[in-house]
C-alpha cells in the first residue's frame, strides 16, 4: 500500500513540464494537422451495427477517404469490453485483448477480431491515413470476481459527503485474465488499484461506495461537477497509485509498438486526474519517439474548464470543441433567430484554436443518447462549412453524418424509438474538395451580422486561388466581401449558386447566399467558366512496400511539376492507381506519373501526358509506367 495526499488543492495554473521537448511535440503535431488542412473522422456511431464488420469497412473504405481529403481515423476502442462482442467498447475490460481471446463470451469485439484490426490501420496507412486509438482509463468493468473492501456510501450530487457509515462490501474488483494465461502482460487488477465502485455484491445495493485503507480517497484535480467528479461508472481506476501509473504506461508502450497508432483519442479526461496525463503522454512520447497527436474528451461548455485543463496538462493534447457544438445545436434549433455573429464566441476554435479539434456531433450527442444535442439536419451543410473552411482548428466528421445511420433504441429517454441521421456525404466531400485545393493563407473575418456571415481566403504561394464563403440561417442574402482580386469571376463551388460573381476593381464583390444554406466562391482563371472534375490514371504502376505513386504536372493543383505537393493516388485497383483532382475548365495540363519512396523519385518515362480539360463536366486522362 502508499500514501496519498487527502489535501484537496486547487489548480491555479499549469503544471510544471516534465519534458519540453515532448510539449513541444504535441504542440507542432496540433498545430501542423491545422496547418496542412488536415481532417480527422469519428469513424463510428454509438449504433454502428456489431457482427464484427467494421474493422474490414476501414479497410475498404480507407482509399476513397484518402483521395477526398480524410488524413486521420479516430477508430471506437478495439479492446475487449464487459459485454464481449456487444460492448461499444467504454465498459473495459481487457485491454491486451484486441479480439484474440474468448473473453466476455466472443473472441472478437463488436467491430471484428485482432488480425482484422491490425488489418485496417496498415490499409489506412498505406493511403497515408492516420489512426488514432480511443483510450478508456477511468475505469474497469466486468471484473472476475469480487472482493472484501471496506467502503462508504457518497452523494451522487456530492462525492466528499459521506452518509450511513463504514460497512463491508463485496466489490467486483479481481481481474485474472486467466483466458489470456499472462500473453502481453501478467499484470492483475485488485481493489487497491481502485478508488470506488458503484455495486455492493452482498448488499444487493447500487449506490457510489468510495474505498477506504491507506491512501484511498478520491484523486482531488479532477472536474468540480458533484464537488469532485473522480468517480464515474464501474471501478474506478486510483491514478495515484503506482503500480496503476506504471501498469498504464506498459500497456500504452505496448500498444503503440503492436497496433502502429498513430495518436489517441482519451475518453472522460476531466474524471481522470489532470497531472497523470502529463506524466504518461511524456513517457509514450519519449520511450516510442512518436509526436501522439492527442485529443482528449472534457465535455463540458464552461470554456474555462476547458482553458483551466489545457494550462493543467501544458498544452500537451488537444481538445473536442464542446461549446462549439453547443453554439451548432442552439442556432439549428433557434429557426433563424440566432445571431450568427456569435457562433464562434466562447469556444477554443476562437480562443485556444491551435489545440481545438472543431465538430458538429458525436457519439454522445446523437439522439436518445445521454449528452443528445444533436444539430438539426438542415443547419449540418453550414456547421461543416464553418470547421471545414475556417484557419482555426483541426475539423473532425461524424461517420453518421457522413454515411447516414438508422437505429431504433430505447436508451435513455427512448423507447423503442426508430433513428434515422440523414447522409451529407455529397455536400462535405464538396467542402473537403475545397478544404483541399482553396482553404489557405490570410483570413478576413466577416462574422458582423446576426443573420448573414462570412469570411476569405486569400491563398498561398501553392494554392493561389481566393475563395470566400459566406452563409446565413435566415432567407435570402448577400455579402459584400474582399477577395484581393481585381475584375476576377468567382463561382459557387458548392452548387448552391449557379451564376458568376465578378470583384471589383478594388478586390471587393457583393457575394450572394440562398436562404438557410452557404456558398463557397472560389476564383476562375480567366475564360473558365467552372472547374472540372478530372480523374487521373497510372497503370503499370507496380510497387514496393512504402512506396505511392503521384500525378505531378504543370497546375498548381497537381503541384507546378514540384514533386513533394504531387497528388497521391489510390491503389483501389492496383496496379492502376488513380485520383480525381478539380481543375481550371478550358485549359490544357501537362502532366506525368511518379512513384515515391522517402526522397526517391521515379518518374514515368517520355514526354509529358497532355490533356485539354473540357469546359464543363469531368475528364479523365492516362498514364503509364
Amino acid at each position: 500500500m502508499f500514501k496519498k495526499s487527502k489535501s484537496p488543492t486547487r489548480l491555479k495554473g499549469a503544471i510544471p513540464f516534465k519534458t519540453a521537448t515532448a510539449t513541444a511535440l504535441a504542440l507542432l503535431m496540433n498545430s501542423t494537422a491545422s496547418a496542412d488542412n488536415g481532417v480527422m473522422m469519428q469513424y463510428f456511431n454509438w449504433y454502428t451495427p456489431g457482427g464484427g464488420v467494421l474493422w474490414n469497412e476501414v479497410a475498404q473504405q480507407a482509399p476513397d477517404l484518402a483521395a477526398v481529403g480524410i488524413t486521420a481515423l479516430w477508430l471506437p476502442p478495439a479492446y475487449k469490453g464487459a459485454s464481449g462482442g456487444l460492448d461499444v467498447g467504454y465498459g473495459v475490460y481487457d485491454m491486451y485483448d484486441l479480439g484474440e481471446f474468448n473473453q466476455k463470451g466472443s473472441v472478437a469485439t463488436k467491430y471484428g477480431t485482432k488480425d482484422q484490426y491490425l488489418a485496417a490501420i496498415n490499409a489506412a496507412h498505406a493511403v497515408g491515413v492516420e489512426i488514432y486509438a480511443d483510450v478508456v482509463f477511468n475505469h474497469r468493468g466486468g471484473a472476475d470476481e469480487t472482493e472484501s473492501v471496506t467502503a462508504t456510501r457518497v452523494a451522487r450530487n456530492d462525492r466528499n459527503y459521506e452518509f450511513g457509515g463504514d460497512v463491508i462490501i463485496d466489490a467486483w474488483t479481481k481481474f485474472d485474465f486467466t483466458v489470456r494465461n499472462n500473453k502481453y502482460s501478467n499484470f492483475k487488477w485488485s481493489w487497491y488499484h481502485f478508488d470506488g465502485v458503484d455495486w455492493a455484491q452482498n448488499l444487493n445495493e447500487s449506490n457510489i461506495f468510495k474505498f477506504r485503507g491507506t491512501g484511498k480517497g478520491w484523486d482531488w484535480q479532477v472536474d468540480t461537477e458533484n464537488q469532485n467528479y473522480d468517480y464515474l461508472m464501474f471501478a474506478d481506476l486510483d491514478m495515484d497509485h503506482p503500480e496503476v501509473v506504471q501498469e498504464l504506461k506498459d500497456w500504452g508502450q505496448w500498444y503503440i509498438n503492436f497496433a502502429s497508432i498513430d495518436g489517441f483519442r482519451l475518453d472522460a479526461v476531466k474524471h481522470i486526474k489532470y497531472a497523470f496525463f502529463n506524466d504518461w503522454l511524456d513517457h509514450l512520447r519519449s520511450e516510442t519517439g512518436k509526436s501522439l497527436f492527442t485529443v482528449g474528451e472534457f465535455w463540458s461548455y464552461d470554456k474555462q474548464k476547458l482553458h483551466d485543463f489545457i494550462s493543467a496538462t501544458g498544452g500537451r493534447m488537444s481538445l473536442f470543441d464542446a461549446p462549439l457544438h453547443m453554439n451548432f445545436h442552439v442556432a439549428s434549433s433557434s429557426g433563424g433567430g440566432y445571431n450568427m455573429a456569435t457562433l464562434a464566441d466562447n469556444t477554443l476554435m476562437k480562443e485556444q484554436p491551435g489545440l481545438a479539434v472543431t465538430l458538429v456531433d458525436n457519439h454522445d450527442t446523437q439522439p436518445c443518447q445521454a449528452l443528445e444535442s444533436a444539430v438539426q439536419d438542415w443547419f449540418k451543410p453550414i456547421a461543416y462549412a464553418f470547421i471545414l473552411l475556417r484557419e482555426q482548428g483541426y475539423p473532425n466528421i461524424f461517420h453518421a453524418d457522413y454515411y447516414g445511420a438508422n437505429y431504433t433504441t430505447s436508451d435513455n429517454n427512448c423507447s423503442n424509438t426508430e433513428i434515422t441521421i440523414n447522409s451529407h456525404k455529397a455536400v462535405i466531400d464538396k467542402l473537403l474538395d475545397a478544404r483541399k485545393n482553396y482553404a489557405y493563407g490570410q483570413q478576413i473575418d466577416y462574422l458582423d451580422h446576426s443573420d448573414v456571415i462570412g469570411w476569405t481566403r486569400l491563398g498561398d504561394a501553392t494554392h493561389p486561388k481566393a475563395m470566400a464563403v459566406i452563409m446565413t440561417d435566415a432567407g435570402t442574402s448577400s455579402k459584400w466581401m474582399n477577395v484581393s482580386r481585381t475584375n476576377t469571376a468567382f463561382v459557387d463551388v458548392s452548387g448552391n449558386r449557379s451564376e458568376t460573381i465578378t470583384s471589383n476593381t478594388d478586390g471587393w464583390a457583393q457575394f450572394p447566399v440562398n436562404g438557410g444554406s452557404f456558398s463557397v466562391w472560389v476564383e476562375q482563371t480567366q475564360a473558365q467558366s467552372g472547374n472540372v472534375s478530372v480523374t487521373f490514371s497510372c497503370s503499370n504502376g507496380y510497387t514496393v512496400m512504402g512506396q505511392d505513386v503521384y500525378a505531378v504536372g504543370s497546375d498548381s493543383e497537381l503541384g507546378s511539376w514540384n514533386t513533394d505537393n504531387a497528388v497521391k493516388l489510390s491503389p483501389s485497383s492496383y496496379p492502376t492507381w488513380t485520383g480525381t483532382v478539380s481543375l481550371p475548365g478550358n485549359t490544357t495540363v501537362q502532366w506525368k506519373c511518379i512513384k515515391k519512396h522517402g526522397g526517391a523519385v521515379q518518374w514515368q518515362s517520355g514526354s509529358n501526358n497532355s490533356y485539354q480539360i473540357p469546359a464543363t463536366g469531368s475528364g479523365n486522362t492516362s498514364g503509364s509506367f
